[in-house]
This record gives C-alpha cells, sequence and structure tokens, in this order.
C-alpha cells in the first residue's frame, strides 16, 4: 500500500495528543495493516460462518515512513494450536525494514461471537 495522510499520526482517532505529531505512518496503522495482510492469508482456508479476531500483538516500530511512500507487509503462519494462530509479521518500505514482532489471531464462528458479544453487552 502507499501510505495517504489518512495513515499518518496525526490523523489516528480523535485524540488531542496525535494532532501536532510528525506526518508519518502511525505505529497504529502499521499494526493495521500487518492485521488485515494475516486476515486475508487466512480467508481461502475458512468457512463462510469463520473469521478471525486478533488477540495479541507484539510488534516493534524501528522506522519512520513518509507519507507517499509505499510499504509491503509479509506475514508467516509459525503456529497453530486449535483455532489459535500465531503470525511472524515484517513491515518495510521502499528505504528498508520499519517494523516487525509476532501477532495472534483466533478462529471464531461469527454467529456465535456475536450471540456472545450481544450477552456481554445486555450484562452492563
Amino acid at each position: 500500500m502507499v501510505v495517504t495522510a489518512a495513515h499518518a499520526v496525526p490523523q489516528v482517532g480523535h485524540w488531542p495528543g496525535f494532532a501536532d505529531m510528525p506526518q508519518v505512518f502511525a505505529t497504529a496503522m502499521m499494526i493495521g495493516f500487518m492485521e488485515q495482510t494475516c486476515i486475508q492469508a487466512l480467508r481461502p482456508y475458512l468457512t463462510d460462518s469463520q473469521r478471525t479476531v486478533g488477540t495479541r500483538v507484539d510488534m516493534n516500530h524501528v522506522a519512520a515512513t513518509a507519507v507517499g511512500m509505499k510499504v509491503v507487509a509479509q506475514v508467516e503462519l509459525v503456529e497453530v494450536k486449535g483455532k489459535s494462530l500465531t503470525f511472524k509479521v515484517r513491515c518495510s518500505d521502499d528505504a528498508g525494514l520499519i517494523g516487525e514482532g509476532m501477532h495472534q489471531r483466533a478462529i471464531i464462528d461469527v454467529q456465535r461471537f456475536q450471540e456472545r458479544l450481544a450477552s456481554r453487552a445486555a450484562a452492563v
């Protein structure tokens, strides 16, 4: 993907602390991009009623990426334990490595997940 102003730190959420930060690829967006890459890599292997949800993120963001630069995510499924999937992830821009780490996802049944979510929300 190409980093746009929408992916830059000042645009992350509505938190005032980010508003005057440098116009660089946000860590949250880098992590989201790596998660999206994992999601897309898994899609062909899931049934229509299954999706995956993120359960753990352990990333290092090691270099800044300017708006306009291209970034690439590489993901490798390194462990499967039941419905828990662990990925080794890396993200690079035109100049080299910008982030790497581990990411876990869990396979869910969408209907059961929605039912549990509704029950949780009703309990409040």
